[in-house]
C-alpha cells in the first residue's frame, strides 16, 4: 500500500498545472518574444528532467536505483517541499499577473515586479518548482529524480540569463538595482 503522501505527490503537481493553464490565459499580449532556439535551450532539459520525474520506465536500472532509504520521514519531507515550492511559484506567478508567459517575452506594458515573493528571489517560479522537483526527488528516493532536478536547474539556469538579458533591456538601471538587491534563485545567496 502506498502512503498518503505518495498519492499526494502526483495531485499536488497535477493541481498545480491546472492552475497554471487557466492563469496562462489572462496574460497580456506579447511585445518581443525570444527565438526558437533559444527557447529550445532551455525547453529541451526542462523536458528531459519532467520526463525522469515522471516516469520510472525511461530512467532504467542505474537511475531506478535508491540514494535514500525507503522511510517514511523521507516520503513526509518530500512531500511537504513539493507543496511548498508549488506554492512559492504559485504566489509568484499570481503577483506577476498578466506579464506571466512560458517562454521568455516582454508584454505589452510590462511592468517590473519586486514585491511579494519577487523580494526573496528574482526568480521564484523557478525556486519554487526547483524545491517541489526536489522534494519529488526525495520523496522517490531514486537518482533518477536527482539527474531530473539537475535537468531542470540547468533549464532554468539557461532560462534566467535569457530573462535578465531581457530585463536589463527594458528596464536598464533599475532592474540592474533589483539585481544587485535580490538573488536570483537562492534566498540570501547573492
Amino acid at each position: 500500500m502506498r502512503h498518503p503522501p505518495a498519492l499526494a505527490i502526483p495531485l499536488l503537481w497535477a493541481a498545480w498545472a491546472v492552475c497554471w493553464m487557466i492563469a496562462s490565459a489572462f496574460a497580456k499580449p506579447v511585445r518581443r518574444r525570444e527565438s526558437a532556439a533559444s527557447r529550445a535551450s532551455h525547453m529541451v532539459p526542462l523536458a528531459v528532467g519532467a520526463a525522469l520525474l515522471a516516469s520510472r520506465r525511461l530512467a532504467g536500472a542505474v537511475l531506478d536505483a535508491r540514494f535514500l532509504p525507503r522511510w517514511p520521514t523521507w516520503l513526509w519531507l518530500g512531500t511537504t517541499l513539493v507543496a511548498a515550492g508549488l506554492l512559492f511559484s504559485a504566489a509568484a506567478r499570481m503577483r506577476l499577473g498578466g506579464n506571466w508567459s512560458g517562454t521568455v517575452t516582454l508584454k505589452q506594458g510590462h511592468t517590473l515586479t519586486c514585491s511579494g515573493p519577487y523580494r526573496v528571489v528574482r526568480h521564484p517560479i523557478y525556486s519554487g518548482m526547483l524545491l517541489a522537483v526536489l522534494g519529488t526527488a526525495m520523496a522517490e528516493g531514486e537518482w533518477r529524480g536527482l539527474v531530473a532536478f539537475a535537468a531542470v536547474l540547468a533549464a532554468f539556469l539557461r532560462k534566467v540569463r535569457i530573462e535578465e538579458r531581457f530585463m536589463l533591456e527594458a528596464f536598464g538601471e533599475e532592474y540592474a538595482r533589483y539585481q544587485r538587491e535580490v538573488p536570483a534563485l537562492v534566498p540570501w545567496v547573492v
